[in-house]
């Protein structure tokens, strides 16, 4: 496979890897070798099914995810090691759900470098799934090469410092339904009822879906979204920020034991 690789894409390729930043040695060596291993593996992980449906990244991509995981238990236990198993679990699912993904994959501009076919081009919806999953594959490609957390580590920690903090100062903005839930049994309320409706056919439409929350029967919020997901989310945020603030509480912040 090697061999079907130019010139023009090992330079992509080497300026991709060059822009991730690693601060190791052994990875600055193989790009400057222009090692075949890591060419063929980064050409892999950044080349889309539509492109090439034999050598693309869906292998890596669903090696990338066991990778990913161990690599944010890690840093959870080096960083947070006094957080229970419950808070462990909360954070590493932040961290390695398919919106950071896409958040991470867009900071490192991975999409200027994915191989992909006219149709999977063409498709402005499917974008941000694409860009997911190629990060995902990057990471499985880099503990690949060099069997390996140490180089994954190094990629993710520093961004993963960040977010993660972010997350647990206000974690109700990353699960808002997880949130407006545990307020709900608290208050010993029904939990609540999302009610979906469409109120656009385009499919890149931020704001496609329209979402409603009801408790015990009463509308008490609404918002829209592209997805049912991120309407039902947006819809959580809009009424547990209004609850808190009526009630004149703080944001809640994570139980830690």
């Amino acid at each position: 496979m090697s061999n079907l690789i130019d010139e023009q894409r090992t330079s992509q390729i080497i300026e991709f890897l060059n822009s991730l930043d690693i601060k190791s040695d052994r990875f600055v060596e193989v790009i400057n070798k222009k090692d075949e291993t890591i060419i063929i593996n980064f050409h892999e992980a950044l080349t889309h099914s539509s492109s090439d449906n034999i050598n693309n990244y869906e292998k890596l991509e669903f090696f990338g995810d066991a990778v990913l995981r161990l690599s944010a238990s890690d840093f959870i236990e080096r960083n947070y090691s006094f957080f229970s198993v419950g808070k462990r679990s909360e954070l590493r699912s932040q961290i390695v759900s398919d919106e950071w993904l896409t958040k991470l994959g867009k900071k490192i501009f991975i999409d200027k470098f994915v191989v992909k076919g006219l149709k999977a081009s063409n498709d402005k919806n499917s974008q941000d799934t694409i860009i997911a999953e190629t990060t995902e594959a990057v990471i499985g490609a880099l503990y690949k090469t060099f069997n390996s957390i140490e180089e994954v580590n190094l990629l993710l920690d520093k961004y993963w410092r960040i977010d993660a903090e972010l997350f647990l100062k206000e974690p109700y903005k990353f699960n808002a339904k997880s949130a407006l839930q545990e307020w709900c049994q608290q208050k010993g309320l029904d939990l609540p009822i999302y009610k979906i409706n469409e109120v656009s056919k385009n499919h890149g439409d931020p704001e496609r879906f329209s979402c409603e929350v009801f408790i015990n029967g009463k509308k008490e919020a609404n918002s829209l979204g592209q997805s049912h997901k991120k309407a039902e989310k947006n819809a959580a945020l809009i009424l547990i920020q209004k609850i808190f603030k009526k009630e004149g509480k703080e944001i809640p912040k994570p139980d830690l034991n």
